[in-house]
């Protein structure tokens, strides 16, 4: 016989039911089975969103231009300035473009689609983690670690973010967007160097984490008047870093050094006996429309930080343009001596390896020693190459040659050419340096314990765009392609090698 206990239970349980079957819940019965218990566990953590930015928000008003005098010339320059940094964010936003474009380029057509996704959805990920915690963090006023203030983008102050009122100093929505900029590179370097075999959850997580949190934080040592601002044991001396070659390729250098380092390397990378196998892009004509498409988005990058419509513009430009071209000539002369051949990849690279060892001193470094300066780039990132593909850390593009070891390069030749302190430069670099190597490895190793950072072998065999996104970046094309050349191409469908390719 049932307990009373028992009985009570079924009947409150089948009461339950008999309520939840009514005719008068059937509209929530029909919305219920159309979402799954995932999106019901996501509602408490919207709401808890709602109410946190609700409680952080302040009144945020658009300039009322009617209680300014556009007669003023120093109201003219304040506005000349906020669209002169405006159009370089978008320069500098449009250079995902060309990291998406080389990087596509590089890698093989069956992981397309998951580096495109990458490289679009990282921009996403950076501006809301550093609206929410990033730009607080790196220029909100607090101590010399870190910001402390102006979370959620909140204050309208503009001293809260270490800007002077209009017109003097920028509008702070207009700050932010160069900024943001300037994170989501960070992060998109990492992409290269850990392409077709890292997991795209992973990604998501590593590059939120790095462009919210550790990223800003060793940007305010510099660029937010923190403890690398200014060095009391050097008399005062700051590290000089104009517009990044530390504080964002460095840092992104670092943090790709580290996920390579955790991801290990390709399926076939590496022989038996440790040699290196090529493993070749599939479009080397998209690789070089992005290296293009990075050149122009270097002229947001470095002139954009002189912050201002100034006449040093120019100046920045023209150091940045002949570090560019000194990189390319360089880098070509150095592989076709040390390979045999003219490499385009390191054509590429080169030109990139100039346009990073720039960045820092692009404001201060005379024309003949920028080309220099550029032309040393282009030869390093040669050897930078060979160096890590020696020591097996497999990177697809050399992003970690690129902007890992040409941005300390760059960082150096400030010092050599422009006027630095050398101390102060050698200090930024490794403290820096090693700030983001230890945040960077706690976090490779807690995805790695938990998560998983690689797919499986069968996915990376197959493709991520497969094992990841169940689409194909070419669908039908290279099947077609086969039919026409009797199986010639079949190399290239199945993700093989060529006998000659480049290695970057």
């Amino acid at each position: 016989m049932m307990s009373h206990a028992k009985q009570k239970k079924k009947e409150t349980v089948s009461g339950q039911y008999s309520l939840w079957n009514s005719p008068l819940l059937q509209p929530l019965r029909i919305i219920a089975r159309s979402f799954s218990p995932y999106w019901f566990a996501c509602i408490p953590l919207v709401a808890l969103i709602l109410i946190v930015t609700q409680s952080a928000a302040q009144a945020q008003h658009a300039f009322d231009l009617e209680t300014v005098d556009m007669s003023d010339p120093a109201v003219i320059k304040g506005i000349l300035d906020t669209v002169f940094v405006f159009v370089c964010a978008v320069l500098v936003i449009f250079m995902n473009a060309g990291f998406g474009m080389l990087e596509t380029g590089f890698c093989r057509q069956k992981n397309a689609v998951n580096i495109l996704s990458k490289n679009l959805i990282v921009f996403g990920i950076a501006v809301i983690g550093y609206w929410a915690l990033g730009f607080a963090f790196m220029y909100g006023s607090g101590s010399a670690f870190m910001g402390f203030a102006g979370f959620f983008l909140s204050s309208s102050d503009p001293a809260t973010y270490g800007l002077d009122p209009f017109p003097a100093g920028l509008p702070i929505s207009v700050s932010f967007l160069f900024q943001v900029a300037f994170a989501a590179t960070a992060a998109t370097i990492v992409s290269g160097a850990v392409a077709e075999r890292i997991k795209f959850v992973d990604f998501l997580i590593f590059s939120f984490l790095l462009t919210a949190i550790s990223y800003p934080i060793s940007g305010h040592w510099v660029w937010g008047g923190g403890l690398l601002s200014s060095i009391p044991f050097l008399g005062g001396a700051g590290f000089h870093d104009f517009a990044g070659s530390t504080v964002v390729h460095s840092v992104g250098g670092w943090a790709a050094l580290m996920g390579a380092a955790f991801v290990g390397p390709r399926t076939g990378k590496y022989r038996e006996d440790g040699s290196s196998s090529a493993i070749p892009g599939h479009n080397m004509s998209l690789a070089t429309l992005g290296c293009l498409i990075l050149w122009i988005g270097w002229y947001g990058f470095n002139p954009g930080s002189e912050l201002a419509a100034t006449p040093n513009i120019t100046y920045i430009a023209m150091t940045t343009t002949l570090a560019a071209a000194a990189g390319g000539i360089a880098s070509t002369f150095t592989s076709w001596f040390k390979d045999g051949y003219p490499d385009l990849s390191m054509i590429v690279n080169g030109i990139l390896a100039g346009l990073v060892g720039i960045t820092a001193g692009c404001d201060a470094i005379p024309y003949p020693f920028a080309v220099l300066t550029g032309a040393i780039a282009g030869i390093i990132v040669v050897f930078a190459v060979s160096f890590f593909d020696s020591i097996k850390i497999d990177d697809p593009v050399g992003a970690i040659s690129v902007h890992l070891v040409c941005g300390v390069w760059g960082t150096i030749a400030v010092a050599l050419f422009g006027g630095a302190n050398f101390v102060a430069q050698i200090l930024g670099i490794l403290t820096i340096g090693g700030f983001t190597v230890l945040s960077s490895s706690i976090v490779w190793g807690i995805l790695k314990a938990t998560l998983g950072v690689r797919v499986s072998m069968e996915e990376e065999v197959q493709g991520l765009d497969i094992g990841e996104h169940a689409m194909e970046a070419y669908s039908g094309f290279v099947k077609e392609a086969d039919v026409l050349s009797g199986g010639r191409s079949m190399s290239m469908s199945q993700g093989g090698e060529v006998p000659r390719s480049s290695e970057s």
